[in-house]
């Protein structure tokens, strides 16, 4: 039943012919109540980075197997995708739940609206939900994998100074240059928070990107005490480097949540085809599934497949 399993497409192309779809539910236009769909024809949508194609290329194997024609594109840009989700042009997204939120909550109140993302899961979904329903959208229920922010040194460094969380680097004191993107120096979840929260001295940030190979060799090296990855990045090992908790909670809960185009979502069939991943995909699978990617050079759709196969949620395909 695949149609096509992927497609480059040009933002111009997600661009063209907008004003005659259905349109977007716009800020402050009040709910939109979408009918039922179920339309065998399906696409998906995914960010452009690892992790996004693996979930995209699970959803099309699970929609496929429930009888829809699945097609994938790869949009990397939230200003993209988000309104092509409103207007139809795609009918499902992998996301992030407080990220996604705190995202739409500046798009409808202004960027410097406060965040409204939590560390717990039941008051991040809620405050999601109630910002998709006016645009017609559907969140689907989270899922067990969880992609945040996470920290990680060296580990003779962390058994050096006996540290297991970022509380034992706050009492420390030692002073920590923080190898991370450029956003770090302002966003509360970063450096600011960092030194709100745990009380370490954050000396400088290094600005090499999040979680990028220079970052990793920056902290492996001696150069930077820290560095910002994520909680499913599968190649500190290669690095050695270790994740130190965040036991006071600072990042927010950034679970995997599909979320469902105005013209899906009222389908069961979709949600059913979907909710078997949830209940089996966990951040350790989803980590392992990106290093074997990035690190092996499999193909996604290959890693996506076995995975699926492994946890029987393809059988009688």
């Amino acid at each position: 039943m695949r149609a096509c399993r992927t497609a480059s497409v040009l933002l111009t192309l997600l661009l063209t012919g907008t004003a005659c779809a259905g349109g977007p539910a716009l800020e402050n236009q009040g709910d939109v109540t979408a009918p039922p769909g179920d339309s065998r024809h399906f696409t998906i949508g995914s960010a452009g980075f690892t992790e996004s194609d693996l979930l995209a290329q699970m959803y099309a194997l699970l929609l496929d197997r429930a009888g829809y024609s699945t097609k994938i594109i790869s949009v990397t840009d939230r200003e993209i995708y988000e309104p092509a989700l409103e207007n139809g042009q795609i009918d499902v997204v992998p996301e992030y739940a407080a990220t996604f939120a705190d995202w739409l909550n500046a798009r409808k109140n202004g960027a410097d609206a406060g965040p409204v993302g939590s560390p717990d899961l039941d008051t991040t979904m809620k405050a999601l939900r109630a910002l998709v329903a006016p645009r017609g959208l559907t969140v689907l229920d989270p899922g067990r994998a969880v992609n945040q922010n996470a920290f990680a040194v060296a580990a003779p460094y962390a058994a050096r100074h006996r540290l297991k969380t970022l509380s034992d680097l706050g009492r420390s004191g030692l002073p920590v240059r923080l190898a991370a993107g450029d956003e770090c120096v302002q966003r509360p979840y970063c450096a600011p928070g960092l030194k709100k929260t745990y009380g370490i001295d954050i000396t400088a940030v290094d600005r090499k990107g999040v979680g990028t190979t220079q970052a990793k060799q920056a902290v492996q090296s001696g150069r930077d005490q820290m560095v910002l990855t994520t909680t499913t990045d599968a190649t500190l090992d290669d690095f050695g480097l270790v994740v130190l908790a965040d036991d006071k909670h600072l990042q927010n809960a950034d679970h995997l949540v599909p979320v469902v185009s105005r013209s899906q979502a009222g389908s069961t069939g979709v949600r059913d085809a979907l909710d078997g991943l949830n209940t089996v995909l966990t951040t350790s699978d989803l980590a392992r599934m990106n290093e074997q990617v990035d690190s092996w050079r499999r193909l996604p759709e290959d890693v996506a497949r076995n995975y699926l196969e492994s946890k029987t949620l393809l059988m009688g395909g």
